[in-house]
């Protein structure tokens, strides 16, 4: 990635770095290693905390040693997620990116700009030798993407600052002072296979083509959840063909929602070609239904082999728990216009022939929208004789509209811009409520530049939205008061 015609170029430099550095969740050793080598060539102090969280430490600017301090907060993992058809080894390989139509895109793979470009501007800020300033923490959590164990690990009484600024949201002119607090959900399920009846074949259905995205940020875009439309083909195909599971996955994170999910299934052999007219009836029907927000799903069906399969109440037991879960909004916020209260992504499901395993994503502003969502899925896993198990909990940040944070970046925006940025509350989870429960003094408040896709592969950045968040960073370092 050739950075230097893209502004602001320090900025870009260090994003190109990230993408050198496989970084998904538990394996950000080598950034890390990286980052701390590089702080300690420009002499920063820099340490790291029991669980992985890297902070460095940089004094302030002349004439800025009176300011209140300040916390760049974001993580260093990223989704690592591709296309089918993309070869690529996110433990080895670096992103490859391009730009078009002013945006900056990976090639078939996650681009990692979440949270990115977050890190990137906080290195800029400590590399940077013209850029105003109180003094710096940069704070550099772990594993935010798969569990949040770095900011649930974060020890009390190390960080020394007053406000910190979390720069890992997706919209640009957008502030943010609360966000959603979640559950994972686990379900599952030992089941017992028998050999394959005699006169049998095995199909595979894949369907592809969805375009996925994050299950916080885009669950109100109602795109489709491919795991479900699977589960609604097989529930369709059940009693028109004694048809009998080999087989199952779909998703990849429980946060991001599924693009993709394959079944391998048994039927007579005689019913093999009513069973692909039957699947080119159900695509034809989703690409009527969902032509607005999947206008490129696919549904294919290949010959396999097999030796065994469920039986077919086994099967049926799957296909129906599946279709009862739970996915999508469940409520909108009655205290914050347009923004959702409680949903749960349905986000991944494994079955290899034997042990069947699903992971939801339940998210709510509310404790008790929370404990209800996981009250459902309980109660419906129950009665199809399935166990569950819940953890990886972490809060919400609940809104501060007095927060000093927010009044500096409202200010400095306005002052840039001529009109006050909008102030929100995110229905995503940010590491900002785990901070506050360590820290419950800091005043914090979130943002970032304009990402589109974050969770899949069509996850991009917009190149101007960057430059734009960065002078807002600039400036909001600027206009951080004085202590009383």
């Amino acid at each position: 990635m050739n950075c230097r015609h893209i502004a602001p170029s320090l900025l870009w430099q260090h994003f190109a770095v990230l993408c050198g550095y496989p970084r998904p969740s538990h394996h950000e050793a080598a950034l890390r290693a990286h980052i701390q080598a590089w702080a300690d060539g420009l002499g920063l102090a820099n340490e790291l905390d029991a669980v992985g969280n890297l902070l460095i430490r940089k004094p302030a600017t002349k004439g800025m040693e009176n300011r209140i301090g300040v916390v760049l907060q974001g993580h260093l993992d990223m989704v690592a997620l591709k296309n089918e058809a993309t070869v690529h080894d996110f433990l080895v390989d670096p992103i490859k990116t391009y730009i078009a139509d002013g945006w900056l895109h990976a090639d078939g793979t996650t681009l990692g700009a979440d949270n990115g470009i977050g890190v990137a501007s906080a290195l800029a800020i400590l590399e940077s030798t013209d850029v105003a300033h109180g003094s710096l923490e940069v704070l550099l959590t772990i594993d935010e993407e798969s569990g949040m164990t770095g900011a649930k690990g974060l020890q009390p009484d190390w960080l020394q600052s007053e406000l910190l600024f979390n720069l890992d949201t997706e919209d640009w002119g957008e502030l943010y002072v609360g966000c959603a607090g979640g559950v994972d959900v686990t379900v599952s399920q030992t089941l017992n296979p028998e050999n394959m009846p005699a006169g049998w074949v095995v199909r595979e259905i894949a369907i592809t083509g969805l375009k996925g995205g994050h299950s916080g940020v885009d669950i109100h875009l109602e795109r489709g959840n491919a795991i479900k439309l699977l589960a609604g083909f097989l529930f369709r195909a059940i009693p028109q063909f004694d048809l009998r599971l080999v087989s199952l996955r779909g998703g990849s994170l429980r946060n991001a929602l599924p693009r993709e999910a394959f079944a391998r299934v048994a039927i007579p052999a005689c019913d093999a070609a009513k069973f692909s007219m039957v699947a080119e009836q159900c695509l034809a029907e989703w690409q009527s239904a969902l032509s607005a927000v999947e206008p490129q799903i696919k549904l294919q069906i290949t010959e396999q082999q097999a030796e065994q399969v469920l039986t077919a109440n086994e099967s049926a037991k799957v296909v129906n728990l599946l279709l009862a879960l739970p996915h999508g909004i469940r409520r909108w916020s009655n205290e914050v216009a347009g923004v959702v209260e409680s949903s749960n992504n349905l986000g991944v499901v494994q079955f290899d022939g034997r042990r069947f395993e699903s992971v939801l994503m339940v998210r709510s502003l509310t404790d008790f929208g929370v404990a209800e969502l996981t009250q459902t899925i309980r109660a419906v896993s129950r009665l199809a004789g399935f166990s569950v198990e819940s953890g990886g909990a972490y809060p919400g940040w609940a809104p501060n509209l007095q927060s000093r944070a927010l009044l500096v970046l409202q200010q400095a925006y306005q002052a840039l811009h001529g009109a006050a940025p909008l102030v929100k509350v995110i229905h995503a989870g940010l590491e900002c409520g785990l901070i506050g429960k360590a820290y419950p003094q800091i005043e914090m408040v979130s943002f970032g530049p304009t990402i589109r896709g974050a969770h899949s592969p069509d996850e991009r950045v917009e190149i101007a939205s960057v430059a734009q968040f960065w002078e807002l960073l600039k400036a909001s370092l600027a206009a951080v008061p004085p202590r009383n």
